[in-house]
């Protein structure tokens, strides 16, 4: 191939050329000419590739590892009201449940007790209803003195409120609303207790087994909604503040959306990290809670900033340098590398839109560069 003596000696071999791109300049870079000549069949010939200069788009991506975790409200811990002995599992682990259906049941002497007292508290308020009624037909007819209609009706106030403590007792220790009432109606107690689910999810964890004999509050098993999942992102302190609430995110292999939600106030001492959590936006069931991955975050856009391939910078000592096109060839312009990340960097220098920069055969270029600074 016949080259232009301004480009490349002839018959320069691949290696040579690679070894004359690795030589070590001492001079400084402003001492060195920035426009040097390649034509047009050399550029298609050694595969050189250009592109123009964009606005910013983002391109530049930061990673940094996250884990997926649910948020403090969509885990609910289901625990036994009362101390008792588990007769039945009614789930099983990773079982989807629904709103209201049956858990555990629990067979309990403090539930029978507490259905006593239910019963007895039912009575005697049907009891003061009733006395309350005669006495206040009486003194209709002007047989009794009002006094006594207004201690009936006292008393039926104290019964009835009796019976409401009896109820909400009942409530608290498990059992259902409708059940307290068929209970109250009928008087036949309930010899167990079905605890039921609260909201809907699914059944992460059971921790007890059925015979076992438990103690009041004593955990039973996690209930989790699952629809909703945070990433808990490890950001060092000094990148922290880069993102704003609402900056969106990806997880590179996975095919979901997230946003950041908030960043951690205070830092990890061990680590010098925040935790940053954005929320999961769409197809929540690509990740599920406690996996592990990696984020990729946007570098916050700088004034004056451009993205480009990693392969469209040129080193020479300490100096990053691109290659603009030029009508007869190229120019070396010195650059800034503000950030970089994968294969993209940013970029802040004497550039502007729309020129020319080679993405490609960047180290045919910088052999040619300085070959020519050689030659002169």
């Amino acid at each position: 191939m016949n080259m232009n003596r301004s480009f490349f000696p002839a018959r320069v071999s691949a290696c040579a050329m690679a070894v004359l791109c690795t030589l070590t300049i001492t001079a400084q870079a402003a001492d060195r000419p920035a426009k040097f000549v390649v034509a047009s069949s050399q550029v298609q010939a050694l595969g050189i590739q250009t592109m123009p200069l964009q606005n910013q788009a983002e391109s530049v991506r930061t990673s940094y590892p996250a884990q997926v975790v649910m948020p403090p409200n969509a885990e609910r811990v289901i625990s036994s009201p009362v101390a008792g002995l588990i007769l039945q599992l009614l789930v099983q682990p990773n079982q989807m449940v629904r709103a209201g259906a049956p858990l555990v049941r629990i067979a309990s002497p403090e539930l029978g007790q507490l259905q006593l007292q239910l019963l007895q508290a039912g009575a005697r308020a049907t009891l003061a209803r009733q006395a309350a009624q005669r006495e206040k037909d009486l003194f209709d007819e002007g047989l009794i003195a009002q006094r006594r209609v207004q201690e009936a009706q006292a008393a039926m106030q104290e019964a009835e409120a009796t019976l409401k403590q009896a109820k909400t007792a009942l409530r608290l220790g498990g059992m259902p609303l409708a059940t307290i009432d068929r209970v109250a109606a009928s008087g036949n107690p309930q010899d167990s207790l079905v605890l039921s689910a609260t909201q809907a999810g699914v059944v992460t964890e059971i921790k007890v087994k059925p015979g076992q004999r438990v103690d009041a509050s004593t955990p039973l098993l996690h209930l989790a909604q699952t629809g909703t999942l945070w990433l808990e992102i490890q950001v060092p302190v000094a990148d922290s503040g880069g993102w704003a609430p609402g900056t969106p995110l990806k997880a590179p292999g996975r095919d979901i959306t997230a946003r950041i939600l908030s960043s951690g106030a205070t830092v990890a001492a061990d680590s010098q990290m925040v935790v940053m959590r954005a929320v999961v936006q769409g197809k929540v069931g690509q990740v599920r809670p406690g996996e592990l991955l990696s984020v990729e975050l946007p570098v916050a856009a700088t004034a004056g900033g451009w993205d480009l391939p990693l392969s469209a910078v040129a080193h020479d000592d300490d100096q990053a340098y691109v290659f603009v096109r030029t009508p007869d060839g190229f120019e070396a312009r010195p650059v800034k590398v503000v950030a970089s990340a994968a294969q993209r960097v940013r970029v802040q220098g004497p550039v502007k839109a729309g020129e020319q920069v080679a993405v490609s055969g960047v180290v045919a270029l910088k052999g040619a560069w300085l070959n020519d600074r050689e030659s002169k």
